[in-house]
């Protein structure tokens, strides 16, 4: 009778029921442990990031103000899906309202939308940084800033907002049952009665499009950082500058990489087990938001040495390299 209760409830369900990672249920408690590990890491490391770039008037940069960005939306990412994962691996599968699926829906979304789109003002950024740096203050003005900032806020906004009417519109009358561990677009699209191609086609191409695009002009940014670096005269400014795009080159490789398996993984992968779609899935929204903070603060001289004298205050002297 639950079943045909559920044959029922047609148009909007009340609520979902996430599974966690299907097949892989004996190992969820374990797998919980480094999901919690790196989760406490990403909300220490952005937290500490965005505290010391507020506080610090040498961090008041255009540099650090993207990096704020890309901090703050990496807690959104982290908090959006990760608390729920531990849930479910530990406590089993958990109810979510339709109303809450779409919201996560949304932020995890959104916040993917705008770290793509912070690393590409960041690629230019440091273009402007190496390639003009005579002029740079004249250009990244904070006017400029600003509205580079409303811009990769607004983008994702417009890009991502179709997505919850696009869900909303299908009517689900199968069992309210997704076999993951947060809800993303196509993944509740396919559990509707009806006709999803639009879903499908939307979340496909104006994500993929939008991110590609970012990359393509990221290399770009990079193609021409890396022509200026090799006519620098002197050996010295060539490995500065390099420097400061390792950190950068790192990130992105670690935002991309992933999140390019996953689709190309979705669309051609079938003989791939659905259980490890779900963990790449997993990994890929907890460890760019912890990653990001460390890359950054060990590569970035301005940063390390701010972090430093924080942890040594404390009485540990261990800060003091």
């Amino acid at each position: 009778s639950m079943m045909a209760a559920f044959n029922l409830s047609s148009f909007n369900p009340g609520s979902f029921i996430l599974l966690g990672i299907p097949g892989l249920e004996q190992f969820h408690l374990w797998i919980g442990i480094p999901f919690l590990i790196i989760y406490l890491v990403a909300l220490a490391g952005n937290s500490v990031l965005l505290y010391l770039i507020s506080k610090e008037r040498s961090l008041h940069e255009p540099m650090f103000f993207f990096l704020s960005m890309l901090a703050a939306t990496d807690l959104i990412l982290s908090n959006t899906c990760v608390p729920q994962t531990f849930r479910i691996f530990w406590l089993g599968p958990q109810e979510i309202t339709f109303s809450g699926c779409l919201a996560q829906m949304f932020f995890l979304h959104y916040s993917f939308a705008v770290d793509s789109a912070t690393l590409l003002a960041m690629a230019f950024d440091r273009y402007i940084a190496i390639c003009f740096p005579l002029r740079y203050t004249t250009i990244l003005t904070r006017q400029i800033i600003t509205k580079i900032g409303m811009g990769v806020v607004s983008r994702s906004f417009c890009i991502i907002l179709p997505c919850v009417f696009l869900l909303k519109r299908l009517p689900f009358c199968r069992t309210p049952i997704i076999p993951h561990t947060y809800c993303e677009h196509i993944g509740v699209a396919q559990l509707a009665c009806a006709d999803i191609s639009i879903n499908i086609w939307y979340g496909f191409a104006v994500p993929v499009m939008t991110v590609t695009s970012d990359l393509i002009l990221i290399g770009t940014s990079y193609a021409l950082i890396l022509r200026a670096v090799f006519r620098l005269p002197s050996r010295d400014a060539r490995q500065k500058a390099l420097n400061t795009c390792g950190s950068h080159v790192c990130v992105i490789l670690m935002f991309y990489a992933p999140a390019m398996f996953s689709v190309l993984t979705h669309r051609f992968g079938r003989t791939i087990p659905h259980s490890f779609h779900i963990l790449v899935a997993n990994l890929y929204v907890a460890i760019p938001p912890a990653l990001n903070p460390i890359i950054y603060g060990a590569k970035t001289k301005q940063i390390r040495e701010k972090i430093v004298p924080l942890f040594s205050l404390k009485g540990t002297g261990r800060g003091n390299r």
